[in-house]
């Protein structure tokens, strides 16, 4: 049983170890998210952060279709960096679940 324990003990370790550098390789990748068909284009990091905006010079007079713009891109930047997180923490969850029996993962 204590095999079994240390075993198991050793699997955390490691995955907490792919964990910290999944994390750290996140916070390096870009995402762009984009609204108005590409008029304000918003770009984040792996950690949602944002990092620069970029914004159609034709949009400078409506501030309301701007200000609805900007919030849709972000939110449209913050969708993308989920779906890149999720696909990453599954790779990263896929041996770890076999090991445990865990489904789904």
């Amino acid at each position: 049983m204590f095999k079994n324990m240390g075993d198991m003990m050793k699997q955390a370790q490691e995955m907490q170890a792919k964990m910290q550098a999944l994390r750290e390789d996140l916070s390096r990748r870009e995402v762009e998210g984009a609204s108005g068909g590409g008029m304000v284009r918003i770009t984040c990091n792996g950690c949602s952060e944002p990092l620069r905006i970029s914004i159609d010079a034709q949009l400078a007079g409506d501030v309301e279709m701007l200000e609805d713009l900007v919030l849709a891109a972000i939110r449209d930047a913050q969708q993308k960096v989920q779906e890149m997180v999720q696909r990453e923490m599954g790779h990263l969850a896929g041996p770890m679940a076999g090991a445990f029996g865990l489904p789904g993962m």
